[in-house]
């Protein structure tokens, strides 16, 4: 029989309560992240970060939930009900706040403090990323939703030299584009968040601050305001001016007649840079500029999109948590993002002049600090970032069924929209 020392025996019991320890240290960063994000731009840029991700040394489990931003929470609200949520999700805007209240997260503030990260970045989007004060959500990257594409084929077909910069200008040289032969100037797609794009850049353009009163603050007073009332008419021009035939198709389903000239001006987010190249189109068939504005000021309608980070217990997943804050936050990966998507790095000390970079890109990261300045940046109720879903869900309603039902009055529009705001208070 083999006899232990003393020594030896508080030797062994001490390296195997370390083992625990040091298996945590050493595990391999694992992340398990659900996304809406499968194809076209955005699924080729999640791929790239992924591919970033493992090259790291980690494992990459990403599971795409396509379709609107409801059917990722749907799945999200399952695997959190069923204990098992994902290593980090994608959320936006107020639901990030709304959301750390149903599972815990992982609280990111000495990650995000090594890096330096939030001293550059907004202030109201790094608040909308800590609830309760701590960072539990780190954005990516931002579109404007408020973007003017102007197809070039479509703007020597009006003999038309001049980008608009005021609503009464774009009206101006739709009537032109129409003149012109194109049965329909505005290329626009007939999905809830394109009908909601439509309806916040008329009225962010009109009046920025009516915007952040109504939409923003659900101001009643400004609800039934004039300035809203003004989105209305302009949004009723926006829709006769497409394709009635246009329906629930996504916009994309206009970008080859865009492109021909056959429709003229299109009114997306930074991300239709993205797919018009995504799908084969060059970046020379169109023009990228802000949309309309009628106080002499830019007005950026700000969308981020984020992941947020969920507790876990395993060692593997803490270390991917890790891995992947760090991957969002470095500027070489912003770059690679936002270079694929079309959108504009969140970090505002990126430089934007070197290869990679569209013209449009640029002037959006210059538009950015320009309305900040101005104070004249809202969030974008289309995408979320303005009310929590379910608010979004009943103003959204409205502003489709005015779109698609041309028998409703703006008066009519605005009283419905104020309805929809008081019953989901």
């Amino acid at each position: 029989m083999t006899h232990l020392s003393r020594r030896a025996l508080i030797a062994a019991s001490t390296a195997a309560a370390l083992a625990p320890r040091l298996a945590a240290a050493q595990a391999k960063p694992r992340l398990t992240a659900i996304s809406q994000w499968s194809a076209g731009s955005d699924g080729a840029a999640i791929s790239a970060l992924g591919k970033k991700f493992d090259e790291k040394g980690g494992i990459w489990q990403h599971s795409p939930v396509p379709g609107f931003t409801t059917e990722m929470m749907n799945k999200l609200r399952a695997q959190i009900l069923a204990g098992d949520p994902p290593a980090c999700s994608q959320l936006k805007g107020p639901e990030i706040a709304a959301w750390s209240k149903i599972a815990p997260t992982v609280n990111l503030d000495a990650t995000v403090a090594a890096a330096g990260y939030e001293k550059v970045v907004a202030p109201d989007l790094a608040r909308l990323h800590k609830p309760g004060g701590k960072w539990a959500a780190l954005p990516l990257q931002i579109y404007r939703t408020n973007t003017l594409f102007v197809s070039k084929r479509g703007l020597d077909r009006a003999k038309a030299d001049k980008l608009p910069t005021t609503w009464a200008e774009f009206n101006t040289l739709a009537e032109k584009m129409k003149s012109a032969g194109m049965a329909s100037p505005i290329a626009n797609g007939g999905t809830r968040s394109d009908d909601g794009q439509k309806f916040e850049a008329c009225l962010a353009g009109i009046s920025p601050a009516a915007y952040r009163a109504a939409i923003m603050n659900l101001d009643a007073k400004a609800l039934k305001g004039p300035e809203v009332k003004a989105a209305f008419v302009q949004l009723r021009k926006l829709s006769d001016w497409m394709d009635p035939n246009v329906a629930a198709q996504p916009y994309a389903s206009n970008l080859a007649k865009f492109v021909a000239g056959d429709m003229g001006m299109m009114i997306q987010g930074g991300w239709a840079q993205g797919v018009l190249l995504n799908a084969g189109f060059k970046i020379d068939d169109f023009i990228i500029a802000p949309g309309p504005t009628d106080n002499g000021k830019p007005v950026f309608i700000l969308n981020a999109d984020a992941f947020i980070f969920w507790q876990r217990k395993e060692a593997d997943l803490q270390a991917g948590q890790k891995l992947m804050a760090e991957l969002v936050m470095d500027p070489a990966i912003q770059t690679m993002y936002s270079q694929i998507t079309g959108s504009i790095p969140v970090r505002t000390d990126v430089d934007l002049s070197g290869p990679g970079w569209s013209d449009g890109q640029r002037e959006a990261a210059r538009t950015l600090k320009d309305s900040l300045a101005a104070n004249q940046v809202v969030l974008s109720l289309a995408h979320n970032m303005a009310q929590e879903n379910g608010m979004t869900a009943a103003m959204i309603d409205v502003l489709t069924e005015y779109v698609k039902n041309r028998t409703i009055t703006p008066d009519q529009a605005v009283a419905r929209l104020t309805e929809a705001v008081e019953s989901s208070r």
